[in-house]
């Protein structure tokens, strides 16, 4: 008679089994990562605190990349102005916007993507503040935007607006030079601008311009910024000739246009 075979007994898992080693591996990961990302934003904020830039760092990077024009002591040479009386704040407002280093002489430096860091850019602001004091960096709710808009909008047409067009769109002026648009302008590079007379703007002292007028003004442009125009496109908001022009191309164009199909079509 033959042996009955015995099977061994095989225990079932329970269906929560699977989910709960899920679990488990996704905490055990999920603390690693936080510990990990813990570390690494307490290394990073330990770097920035080290890497402040001192006075005496600016002054080794305005040696090394602008005193060939300025002069060593800022005194200016035959190929850049003395830059006693320029200040922190147009030091600023020259490197933050690319048009310091120049790259070459001409009407007007042009804005391009800035060479150095803001930690460098106001070292050099220092150094420069240290040797040659000038306009500085303004209080806070200057920049704010909270001004009074409409106010700001009759100042900068009364005292901007035939540089830089109603629109903030900017403009040509004489012999190559232009008024560049203020679209994407920071509200610290507008005011540095109002109070250091960059390229051929002319200095807004508080006699002309109070410093509540600057607010004023300065809200007015982000405003323009943050609110696109309701209307359409706005052809470079250049006023009536970029209109005109654009209702002769497309306007007149597309009516000749359809008037030579329709002759087609009869023919």
């Amino acid at each position: 008679m033959a042996r009955e075979k015995k099977h061994r007994s095989t225990g079932r898992r329970s269906p929560w089994a699977a989910a709960a080693l899920i679990g488990i591996g996704l905490l055990i990961t999920g603390g690693a990562y936080a510990g990990a990302s813990a570390a690494i934003a307490s290394t990073a904020a330990t770097a920035d605190v080290s890497s402040g830039l001192t006075v005496e760092d600016g002054k080794k990077l305005f040696q090394a990349n602008c005193a060939t024009c300025h002069g060593m002591d800022l005194q200016g040479t035959q190929n850049g102005p003395s830059l006693y009386g320029a200040g922190e704040l147009a030091v600023y407002f020259q490197v933050s916007t690319g048009r310091m280093p120049l790259q070459m002489q001409g009407p007007q430096a042009p804005q391009k993507p800035a060479q150095f860091t803001e930690a460098e850019t106001a070292a050099m602001g220092a150094y420069v503040q240290s040797i040659a004091p000038g306009p500085s960096y303004p209080a806070d709710d200057v920049l704010d935007g909270e001004g009074d808009v409409a106010q700001g909008a009759e100042l900068f047409r009364i005292n901007c607006a035939m540089c830089h067009n109603v629109a903030a769109a900017g403009g040509a002026l004489t012999e190559g030079k232009w008024a560049p648009a203020l679209h994407d302008t920071t509200a610290l590079n507008m005011y540095a601008a109002m109070v250091t007379g960059p390229q051929n703007m002319p200095v807004f002292s508080d006699l002309n311009l109070t410093t509540e007028d600057k607010r004023d003004i300065i809200s007015s442009l982000l405003w323009l910024q943050s609110n696109p125009a309701p209307g359409g496109f706005t052809l470079g908001g250049l006023g009536p000739v970029s209109e005109g022009l654009f209702i002769w191309i497309f306007g007149i164009g597309g009516l000749i246009a359809i008037t030579v199909w329709i002759t087609a079509k009869s023919n």
